[in-house]
């Protein structure tokens, strides 16, 4: 039995290892305006792939020949738009200052949908191969989200080694499967302690679906309700006892900082809406057995708030599309803000862990910074994590995360930032941020 276990896992090991489905011939990308963020020397391609996604080149006048393939944030909802990768581009504008070439994609769609995304990645490299240069060294980037969906591409676009290594930063490494669970915990203990989301004039419906088909309900409606019960929307002075109260449960409760309360809650109804659309309508949460601690009365609190199983179908399904493997065949480097408070850095040692049960430990390093910022950390911080990667993989010279610490230092001349890495920091478990259950 193990046999053919390990057999069946190799099979499928082997036919993840392929390049994106075959698409029509796309158009050769065209010249357009770079973001004003970019030196005024740098040339800029766009264009919109066969399958729908926008994506952007930029190549800098004095390129040093390597190319990073960046997978974006969010994700977002809705259809695709060119503005989404721009501005991304604008955000990492360091890149292509720093002399690399950059490429990204919007996807081809809105919502939770790793695979695909991985597949509208690989495609947006293969383009700029195909129409702009041969690159010497190609990095996959993903930031957030997109670190998820770089982690899925690396370990599924291997046939001729199409990337050199990975960058992954403020990554949701964790899956779907185990870093969304603490974001049903938010909507069972939000509901149990304000009861208007949804109110109880309202259809009923099970919170892990986020929205019922054909709500109309909005994101400015969501932050009145949250305004109302929480007083997210005053400063702390302005709020009842009350509405302090049952907002410091949900801190405590939790374990998020106040001002992501309302970012998380908006990604528990309106995710969890798309999540469970594409899930066929099953829950891919449960909550059943976790037992909730910091609140005023836990007692109470465990004996209030709904309960709900995972269908375990619709859960392997999520975790094929949204986990890691840690099959990753090329050096991986990661940094991590250790006050994140949108992905927490607890997930760094769930994919550490990963990596290990897949064999190869020796193939990451993690670095960590004093930061308490999810989307962008600071210039010098990424050059030195990108030199750091490029002479790993060109020399093997696997970096320690006190040379990439000082590889920042020595970034900040050309690139002034503060750098405030801390080598010697290493994560505790994602169960001692997010409330354990079983599986």
């Amino acid at each position: 039995m193990r046999l053919l276990l390990a057999l069946s896992s190799a099979l499928l090991f082997a036919a993840c290892a392929q390049t994106p489905p075959a698409a029509p011939t796309e158009a050769a990308p065209q010249a357009t305006a770079c973001p004003a963020e970019l030196p005024t020397t740098t040339r800029c391609l766009g264009g919109k792939d066969p399958f729908g996604a926008f994506y952007l080149i930029a190549m800098p006048a004095d390129w040093n020949g390597h190319l990073v393939v960046h997978a974006h944030g969010g994700p977002f909802l809705g259809a695709p738009t060119a503005k989404r990768i721009e501005e991304d581009l604008k955000r990492w504008a360091i890149v292509p200052r720093a002399g690399y070439a950059w490429a990204g994609s919007s996807f081809r769609q809105g919502g939770v949908a790793v695979r695909a995304a991985a597949e509208d990645t690989e495609r947006v490299r293969q383009i700029f191969v195909h129409y702009v240069a041969r690159p010497k060294l190609t990095l996959l980037h993903g930031q957030s989200w997109g670190a998820g969906v770089a982690a899925k591409g690396a370990e599924t676009y291997t046939r001729g080694k199409p990337y050199d290594g990975v960058l992954l930063t403020s990554g949701l490494l964790a899956g779907g499967s185990r870093a969304y669970d603490f974001r049903l915990d938010l909507r069972v203990v939000y509901q149990h302690l304000c009861r208007n989301h949804p109110r109880p004039d309202e259809p009923q419906y099970p919170l892990w679906m986020g929205l019922p088909a054909g709500s109309t309900l909005t994101s400015a409606d969501l932050a009145r309700r949250t305004d109302e019960c929480l007083g997210l929307a005053r400063p702390a002075a302005q709020r009842t006892p009350e509405q302090a109260q049952r907002l410091k449960t949900i801190v405590d409760v939790l374990r998020i900082p106040e001002r992501s309360v309302q970012g998380h809650l908006n990604w528990a109804t309106f995710h969890f809406q798309d999540i469970a659309r594409r899930s066929g309508g099953k829950s891919v949460f449960g909550n059943l057995d976790a037992q909730y601690r910091g609140s005023p009365d836990d007692a109470a609190l465990n004996a209030g708030v709904a309960r709900y199983a995972a269908d375990p179908a619709a859960l392997a399904r999520f975790a094929d599309d949204t986990d890691p493997t840690g099959r990753i065949p090329v050096p991986v480097l990661t940094v991590h803000g250790i006050g994140d408070p949108t992905v927490f850095v607890e997930v760094q040692h769930t994919f550490a862990a990963t990596m290990a049960a897949a064999g190869r430990s020796e193939a990451l390093v993690q670095t960590f910074t004093d930061e308490s910022e999810h989307s962008y950390l600071n210039d010098a911080t990424y050059v030195a994590l990108l030199e750091s990667l490029v002479k790993w993989v060109q020399a093997g010279a696997k970096p320690t995360p006190q040379q990439v610490a000082d590889g920042c230092v020595r970034a900040s001349a050309a690139f002034p930032s503060r750098c405030r890495f801390v080598p010697g920091y290493t994560p505790a478990s994602l169960e001692s941020r997010i409330t354990p259950r079983r599986r």
